[in-house]
């Protein structure tokens, strides 16, 4: 089966089960048997979780045969990432230092969608404890790009990117800290959403920077987007700071709207040193809006560029009093040699964690155990507040802001940066939304000279996600792109 062009696969799936044209336990067992394959190969998946996946999907199966209705996400096969809490199910966060960690609660979200009997096939690889950009310091081994398996998938949600764009998950959720959902969803030609601070759940998902993580998803179409944050969108739950001044719950409902007479801007300082290939897909993708009736206004923001400079103060500040819990004693990796209690704590944070989580973690404690650091954290929350405002006075001229996601495409799995701020660099368009806690959208706007996806970045108000994401199905419809790689299975359908 070849997708209509900007149609979902959940609606197409779910309309399949409906009419019995396939179970879901048929279903399930073409995906689980795919993921298994495909796995070998990209790495996407840590665990594999065909037990609560058959079980789920004879639920819905009964369901079927009973006539009940099914709920938005009822029997679709989806996937994880491994920093989201399952109960009985072994979350890691692809380290060493929460091997064998078996929760004994459910994350929010996997709550909501566990009660919608999704289908869940896995916990998908990532970026330990979700630091890093390439979904290589994982401690289960990187995940390769379907595209091209010598390049990174990106990260931190590399893992979740990669079954996607593989199509052995149909979606899958990730979490987003300075791009770490939009920057993958880039590498790999699906679309990724980082919604307002606060719109979905976290609790129950392990926080990196607690005032900038987000979780949302990845799929394959602005549809199947809008269906996922429809049925996520909570107030005021556990951990959740959801505002009810949202201007529309239902994004769904929004997504065929004339988008004619919106105006778009375009900050002139994320569009500077891309890579040719990005620079004419975002000028080809800025036509077809043109094309549509958009008009565009340049928008000069120069406060966003200190966004990426203050983002490792605050992240890392942050990250040190989250993770002072993984000592060994409270939870955690524990080592058998040590020589007295505060060697003990040592030794295992050190046998624990990998390279990266350590830059980080000892970059947070310099900032905050220095004079010279305490003062750059004090100016960082300062900037951070300009930038917010800064994007208050952006949306008063246009609706929605347009930006490359990221200023290249994928790199090799072997690239090793000169310094490591060169690896940080991907991360410039993405972190400024994180530091406002506004929605941003990856969407595929075309490729580069080697046929690797391009993303485009697009950026609204706080809980302006319909508008968002119906600008972004908008462009998929008039594009000319096909991003979604050959599947047997989806194919077989």
């Amino acid at each position: 089966m070849k997708l209509k062009k900007g149609f979902g696969k959940i609606n197409y799936l779910q309309d399949l089960l409906i009419k019995k044209q396939i179970s879901c336990f048929e279903l399930t067992e073409k995906y689980l048997k795919s993921a298994k394959t495909v796995n070998k190969t990209i790495n996407a998946y840590v665990k594999i979780t065909e037990e609560v996946a058959f079980e789920t999907a004879k639920k819905v199966d009964d369901k079927i045969s009973k006539n009940i209705r099914l709920k938005p996400l009822e029997g679709i096969p989806m996937s994880l990432k491994d920093n989201i809490l399952t109960k009985n199910i072994e979350t890691t966060c692809c380290s060493n230092m929460l091997r064998g960690y078996i929760p004994n609660y459910d994350a929010t979200v996997w709550s909501i969608l566990k009660a919608q009997n999704a289908v869940l096939l896995g916990k998908t690889n990532m970026d330990e404890f979700a630091m890093g950009c390439d979904c290589k310091t994982s401690c289960f081994g990187p995940t390769k790009n379907p595209y091209d398996l010598d390049k990174v998938p990106g990260g931190s949600s590399g893992g979740s990117a990669a079954a996607v764009c593989a199509d052995i998950s149909i979606y899958s959720l990730g979490t987003d800290t300075g791009g770490s959902i939009r920057q993958p969803s880039s590498y790999c030609g699906v679309v990724g959403l980082k919604p307002t601070y606060g719109a979905i759940s976290k609790y129950g998902v392990v926080d990196f920077a607690d005032s900038l993580d987000c979780v949302g998803p990845i799929a394959s179409t602005t549809e199947d987007i809008a269906v996922i944050y429809d049925s996520l969108f909570q107030r005021n739950q556990k951990g959740n700071i959801s505002s009810i001044e949202n201007k529309s719950i239902f994004t769904f409902d929004a997504l065929n709207r004339d988008i004619s007479g919106i105006k778009i801007g375009l900050p002139k300082q994320c569009f500077i040193s891309l890579e040719k290939d990005v620079e004419n897909a975002i000028n080809e993708a800025i036509k077809i809006y043109k094309d549509l009736g958009v008009e565009f206004i340049e928008l000069d923001m120069p406060i966003i560029s200190y966004a990426l400079s203050i983002y490792y103060a605050l992240a890392t500040s942050e990250a040190v009093n989250d993770f002072s819990k993984y000592d060994g004693i409270q939870m955690g990796n524990r080592t058998k040699e040590y020589i007295n209690g505060v060697d003990k704590i040592a030794q295992n944070r050190a046998s624990g964690f990998g390279n990266e989580v350590k830059r980080r973690l000892l970059l947070g404690t310099y900032i905050l155990n220095s004079n010279e650091g305490k003062k750059y954290l004090e100016k960082s929350q300062k900037i951070r507040k300009l930038i917010a405002e800064s994007f208050d006075c952006a949306f008063e001229m246009c609706d929605v802001i347009l930006t490359p996601t990221v200023s290249n495409t994928a790199s090799k799995q072997d690239f090793v940066p000169k310094d490591q701020m060169q690896s940080y660099i991907s991360d410039i368009c993405t972190v400024p939304a994180n530091m406002a806690k506004i929605p941003a959208v990856s969407i595929p706007c075309g490729f580069d000279s080697e046929k690797m996806p391009i993303g485009m970045q697009l950026i609204g108000n706080k809980f302006e996600e319909a508008l968002l994401l119906n600008v972004a199905h908008k462009f998929e419809l008039a594009s000319e792109y096909e991003f979604l790689l050959n599947n047997e299975v989806f194919a077989s359908l």
